[in-house]
């Protein structure tokens, strides 16, 4: 299956609108676009799109547009429950909260605040709203596999809030939690929104891939530069060797925990394994590491679904010793897996088997089809295992 994939090249930086824009110049329906935006509860705004030219570039623009209608603030909370009531499909739900899960952490960061006091003013909410669920949309229907990204323009520009001009700190805590790369740029002006950063830092690699562009597609803004003020979007595959990796590999958003943790036993972490992987952690690890004055410490790393990482997170300010925690949304690319039955010299065994596409490239006896087989014969556990990977021989392919 070809996989098809994207680059954003951010010379201008980029907004929630500019990037809807950039997905409607590269083929998507404005109707495919605003029909899931339509049907969600939510009132008091419009949509505008033209064709714009600047500085011999052709795109499109994306305005949003808000009546006098009140709307109420809302909390991460209220927001997931609007978002799972929806027709939306999981995996637009899954990345629309991604997003705005992503901005809340960088606003309850800067404001000292715990994530759920997080307050997502009307106008603000409707913004993002419209923003997180058309590029998640938008994704989903181009067939978008992989998204990357360039580096960000870093301005020395400000932002003009009720209480004068000042830096825009949440954005730069967005894509400093992104480990977002960025090159000089002498305009004053702030050229990455927080809905930008917060679209790339989920859902985007900040790296160029080798690929064949078959579609180039332009989002503007309304800022004058001394560039064109666009987003340009480029549709193709993966060029080589990379696009039979990504054809042949399963892709899935986690939400990775670390924490630095010197002064509790071994058994009190013992413990805390057993209760991450009993709230739903899908790996947890501890790595020796050295410390400040050559204290011995221990890196704690949990892996998790995206919708488990804040209260796994808890878990940790909770129950243990350690005064902070560091969480990323990382992009896995997996080998596809699955238990299979097979015949042995002891009778019928389950053993993991692991594949790339169609090809099978290994097949690993179970631990503990392996123990019940051993008692059962009253045989060496390695003398098992022995049997089970003679037998399994035969499926690799």
């Amino acid at each position: 299956m070809v996989q098809r994939i994207a680059y954003l090249d951010c010379h201008a930086g980029i907004g929630g609108e500019m990037f809807l824009a950039a997905l409607i110049d590269s083929g998507l329906s404005s109707d495919v676009l605003l029909s899931p935006l339509a049907d969600l509860p939510v009132e008091g705004w419009s949509i505008n799109t033209g064709t714009l030219f600047d500085k011999g570039v052709r795109g499109t623009s994306f305005q949003i547009g808000q009546n006098k209608q009140k709307q109420p603030s809302r909390r991460l909370s209220d927001i997931t429950a609007l978002l799972q009531a929806s027709s939306l499909s999981a995996q637009v739900q899954e990345n629309s909260l991604a997003m705005f899960r992503c901005l809340a952490k960088a606003e309850a960061y800067m404001q000292g605040i715990r994530l759920d006091e997080v307050r997502f003013k009307g106008a603000d909410f409707l913004r993002m709203l419209i923003s997180f669920v058309g590029a998640a949309v938008g994704i989903e229907t181009l067939g978008i596999t992989q998204l990357y990204a360039s580096p960000l323009p870093l301005t020395g520009g400000y932002t003009e809030v009720a209480q004068g001009l000042i830096p825009a700190p949440v954005t730069l805590e967005i894509l400093r939690q992104a480990a977002a790369p960025w090159r000089p740029c002498a305009v004053n002006e702030e050229l990455v929104t927080p809905i930008g950063a917060a679209i790339l830092a989920t859902l985007a690699r900040f790296e160029t891939p080798p690929m064949l562009i078959e579609q180039v597609g332009y989002g503007f803004g309304a800022k004058q530069l001394p560039w064109p003020d666009c987003v340009r979007l480029c549709l193709g595959q993966l060029q080589g060797a990379a696009q039979t990796v990504s054809a042949e590999a399963d892709t899935d958003w986690v939400t990775v925990i670390e924490s630095h943790i010197d002064n509790m036993s071994g058994e009190l972490l013992g413990g805390l394994m057993d209760r991450l992987f009993g709230a739903g952690a899908l790996d947890v690890s501890y790595t020796p590491i050295q410390m400040k004055k050559n204290r011995p410490a221990t890196l704690l790393t949990v892996i998790s679904s995206p919708e488990q990482g804040d209260a796994l997170a808890m878990i940790l300010l909770r129950e243990t010793s350690t005064l902070g925690v560091r969480i990323q949304q990382m992009q896995r690319l997996k080998a596809q897996r699955a238990q299979q039955q097979i015949e042995t010299a002891l009778g019928p065994m389950l053993v993991k088997v692991k594949r790339l596409g169609e090809r099978v490239i290994s097949v690993s006896p179970e631990y503990e089809e392996c123990q019940r087989v051993a008692k059962q014969h009253a045989l060496p556990l390695a003398e098992v295992y022995e049997v089970a990977r003679d037998a399994a021989r035969s499926l690799i392919i």
